[in-house]
């Protein structure tokens, strides 16, 4: 039973991580319709701006902050200088775009910084708090950041005007520039969004999986799992889909051993599109034939 507990509690702090990075997959999906498939290259590689930081003698939380920011104009440059020409192209050419991002940020931060796995700080103390034997002082550390963030990005969208003309721009573009929102411009702060949360979850998730080039690849694949299962056109729903995630990985490693942990993801994303592809919270959509 405290085995059991154990991992529970241990999924719920990478499912923590998984449901940053799922809530930034919903964010462009709202905008785009489509997965971004370099959400996990974009935050590898502002996690990577945050270690040359670090090297270069700034603390981990000034560090930390400054590397958001750099991610959240990151975004908004890929968006208005790459995304924005490719707004009305066919599905298949945005979709070669998102490939290509991801290739490009891998190959660029194995050409800068090698792929030779980096150990990254965490701001944590060694120590347990309170001594428990359930969750790391990390992970519990990486879950209290990743609850402060969704609370605050829950709060943005929800009480400021300006999350309320993203989440206008998003779902019916056309009304809203009928209403006089900059549609182009709100996309922008969303994908500028996007970015700094996935930076936050990358971050987090370095000094587990160790910094490289391609350390992403199975959070992405948990995160997309995630936002699957709790519905990928709503982002709280996303975000309960990868805490889920997050403990079912746990357990799956556990109890039937840790070479089924992708099988597992992988299990989950094909049932869902199966059996409900709307996810737990999502909406259906019906449309007139």
């Amino acid at each position: 039973m405290d085995l059991l507990l154990h991992q529970i509690v241990s999924g719920l702090a990478t499912g923590g991580i998984y449901a940053s990075v799922a809530l930034a997959l919903v964010m462009i999906y709202q905008a785009t319709h489509l997965v971004n498939f370099a959400q996990g290259e974009i935050a590898m590689f502002a996690t990577y701006i945050c270690w040359s930081l670090i090297q270069a003698g700034l603390p981990y939380w000034a560090a930390f902050f400054l590397t958001v920011l750099i991610a959240f104009a990151g975004g908004v440059l890929i968006q208005r200088v790459i995304m924005r020409p490719v707004e009305n192209a066919p599905v298949l050419s945005v979709v070669i775009v998102f490939i290509g991002l991801l290739v490009i940020f891998n190959s660029v931060a194995g050409w800068i910084y090698s792929y030779t796995i980096k150990p990254f700080p965490s701001p944590f103390p060694e120590r347990a708090l309170f001594d428990n034997s359930y969750i790391g002082p990390h992970e519990l550390g990486a879950m209290m950041v990743t609850l402060v963030v969704l609370a605050l990005v829950f709060a943005f969208f929800r009480f400021t005007p300006l999350g309320l003309a993203m989440r206008a721009a998003a779902q019916n573009p056309v009304s809203s520039r009928l209403v006089g929102v900059r549609v182009s411009w709100m996309l922008a702060l969303g994908w500028g969004l996007a970015s700094a949360i996935g930076s936050i979850a990358g971050m987090m998730v370095a000094p587990i999986v160790y910094l490289e080039p391609n350390m992403m690849g199975g959070i992405l694949l948990y995160a997309f799992a995630g936002a699957l299962l709790g519905g990928i056109d709503n982002p709280w729903g996303a975000v309960v889909g990868g805490f889920l995630v997050g403990v079912i990985e746990n357990v799956v490693g556990v109890y039937l051993g840790t070479e089924l942990k992708f099988t597992a993801a992988l299990v989950i994303i094909v049932t869902v599109l199966v059996a409900k592809p709307s996810g737990l919270f999502g909406r259906p959509h019906v449309a007139r034939v």
